[in-house]
């Protein structure tokens, strides 16, 4: 989504975030708010008036869980992705936590200037579907009322070389937490960086007493599952899914 002409839509009690999807002038970009209430079909339908309004011919949302899909469906969506949910107790995985990769980087606070590296990290991550602009970074550091930001620098050398092979994002609200985000270079795949990205978010969140954490990711992403797998985490039988429409003029 870029930072252009993004909007929030209220509607009474509903709201949800309105924009281009990744720069894209024809698609756009459909989200409701956290901590608002379910969409109705009838906000939808209000908000996929504004989008033709605006010229848009495609839409796609967020991550929705089966609650915020009800409306979409009926207006029309149908399902684009699937993710796996997993989640686990905090204090459950701290008992994993000393098998600690090779320490073969080193883990620090993400900067402003550091962004435009995180983003093109981020695109040799994922597929183009899933990547990041700069306005869907900042909802990844403010979905929650309080995130971590860190990335990896690659290597030994002193000073650390100013290289991010990876960076994480990590959100707590109240008692939960969430592994917002979490991209390698690949290039550095299967070299422990993105088990010690996790492991710092992990160590945070229990340090602030947060009780449950959660994450998300891609049916087919196995190294991810793997590794999430590998630290405790286990599959919720519920998923997430990302949906789209067509808008008609």
């Amino acid at each position: 989504m870029s930072t252009a002409n993004v909007q929030v839509v209220r509607w009474g009690a509903e709201q949800a975030r309105i924009g281009p999807w990744q720069g894209d002038d024809k698609v756009a970009y459909l989200s409701p708010l956290a901590g608002t209430p379910p969409p109705s079909v009838a906000f939808v339908r209000r908000c996929l008036d504004q989008l033709a309004g605006r010229g848009f011919s495609r839409v796609v949302t967020g991550a929705l869980a089966a609650p915020e899909q009800t409306a979409f469906l009926g207006a029309g969506f149908k399902v684009e992705e699937s993710l796996h949910v997993l989640s686990a107790d905090v204090d459950s995985l701290a008992a994993r936590w000393w098998r600690r990769s090779p320490r073969d980087v080193t883990i620090r606070r993400a900067y402003s200037a550091d962004r435009p590296a995180v983003l093109a990290l981020d695109h040799v991550a994922f597929d183009h579907f899933w990547q990041l602009d700069e306005a869907g970074l900042a909802d990844a550091l403010h979905a929650t009322p309080r995130a971590r930001f860190r990335v990896a620098l690659g290597g030994h050398r002193r000073p650390p070389t100013t290289e991010i092979v990876g960076y994480a994002i990590t959100g707590r609200a109240g008692g939960h937490g969430f592994l917002q985000r979490l991209a390698v270079d690949p290039a550095w795949q299967r070299r422990g960086v993105g088990r010690e990205l996790v492991l710092d978010g992990l160590a945070w969140l229990q340090r602030r007493g947060v009780e449950r954490v959660a994450v998300n990711t891609q049916l087919e992403n196995r190294n991810a599952l793997a590794l999430y797998e590998s630290l405790g985490f286990r599959r919720e039988p519920r998923g997430l899914s990302v949906l789209s429409a067509g808008i008609r003029p």
